[in-house]
């Protein structure tokens, strides 16, 4: 049974890099990513003082993609196994100021919406699993490749503490 579940697992994961990789060339072809392309791979993340009695996963999992239209913003999404070993997907927008930017470093923020996590009575969709996220991201690019550090809020109804996400990135 596991290894059927495994198998099921890579099938997805190779269908989504073909989807971002398309969505990639797409973007370009249709020119509205002047800024570029970069396709995220989602790594693991870093719980923030939890409860004790929870045990989150700390591997993650997942692809996304992010069409920078210009020097400041870009659009965002794609699916990650979450800490709750759980299905998300994510789309929202990306504010990155010149203002905010020192060499290879700079502070952005992500607002949007995310699944996966129980939002209580203010989430939306079966089960109140989607809900909206503000998150800053610390990003760091060079030429290529990068990473990101993303902090994100908790949300109480699940007991999910602040938590840093980790990406590594590729621009195309």
């Amino acid at each position: 049974m596991r290894f059927r579940q495994t198998k099921k697992q890579i099938r997805h994961a190779a269908v989504a890099l073909v989807a971002s990789l398309a969505a990639a060339s797409a973007a370009h072809a249709g020119n509205w990513c002047e800024g570029g392309v970069w396709v995220d791979a989602m790594l693991g993340s870093y719980h923030i003082n939890p409860d004790p009695n929870t045990h989150f996963e700390q591997f993650n999992p997942g692809l996304g993609v992010e069409c920078w239209l210009n020097n400041q913003w870009a659009v965002t999404a794609g699916g990650f196994r979450n800490s709750l070993r759980r299905p998300s997907y994510y789309g929202g927008g990306v504010w990155a100021p010149e203002f905010a930017h020192w060499g290879i470093v700079r502070i952005a923020a992500i607002g949007g919406i995310i699944s996966g996590y129980n939002y209580g009575n203010w989430g939306l969709g079966r089960n109140h699993t989607i809900g909206p996220v503000v998150a800053p991201i610390v990003m760091v690019d060079y030429k290529r490749v990068g990473a990101n550090f993303i902090v994100i809020p908790p949300i109480p109804s699940d007991n999910l503490p602040f938590t840093i996400g980790f990406q590594v990135k590729v621009k195309f």
